[in-house]
């Protein structure tokens, strides 16, 4: 994982993460009950009836242009009952919560929402850049972003994988190592990001539980 050097750019996002804002255009599109994301379900005596079609593979960029501008795209809670992880603030209702590891070493920012107003010309990868850029305080543009950024991948419909394609920066600073991913589905308008944070501990084997626990879910 490539953490970015010193620099304006660098510093503004570093203090722009300590403060990282939900910029006042975007709007909550969080549902009532988070779905809780389960790979391990509990067997049963009866038989099921196994769909006759296979769920798509993964969600690349190019893929989030054949979505239907009525899919509904959220987050998937995987640390709903995990005992590792707590919650630090609840749903703000502006598409935000955060949870954090009992240790208190680590934090994990969740936010989903409507990006109509940020959305930018091209497939999702530039308008993800664009979602980081709105998000990060200090100034920086997508232009600024993207040298930066890599791409990374969130899981898909459940736990245990790398299939949703996101942008990533990382960088660390004043005790704090950090990393930022997004993706934005130009398609119906949403975008969805997390921002972890530790003050100690490997902060690459606790984003690889995040992104491994916390799946996109879409749907229709």
């Amino acid at each position: 994982m490539t953490r970015t050097s010193g620099g304006r750019l660098a510093a503004a996002i570093i203090v722009g993460l300590a403060v990282l804002p939900l910029s006042g255009c975007l709007y909550a599109q969080i549902p009532e009950h988070p779905t809780i994301v389960d790979d391990d379900p509990i067997p049963t005596d009866d038989p099921v009836d196994e769909p006759t079609e296979e769920p798509a593979a993964g969600m690349s960029f190019v893929d989030g242009a054949t979505l239907s501008p009525s899919s509904y795209v959220e987050w998937g809670d995987g640390f709903f009952a995990d005992d590792s992880w707590k919650i630090v603030k609840p749903d703000d209702g502006n598409g935000g919560w955060t949870y954090g590891t009992v240790d208190g070493t680590c934090t994990a920012q969740f936010w989903q929402g409507h990006i109509d107003n940020i959305m930018t010309a091209g497939d999702d990868s530039v308008s993800s850049d664009a979602m980081m850029a709105t998000f990060l305080e200090g100034g920086a543009t997508t232009a600024d972003i993207t040298p930066l950024a890599s791409t990374s991948g969130f899981s898909y419909q459940t736990a245990g994988n790398t299939a949703v394609e996101n942008r990533m920066v990382s960088g660390s600073g004043d005790g704090v190592e950090w990393t930022l991913a997004a993706r934005a589905f130009t398609a119906v308008g949403v975008g969805l990001y997390v921002v972890v944070d530790c003050t100690g501990g490997d902060i690459d084997a606790v984003w690889d539980e995040v992104v491994s626990k916390n799946a996109i879910v879409i749907t229709g």
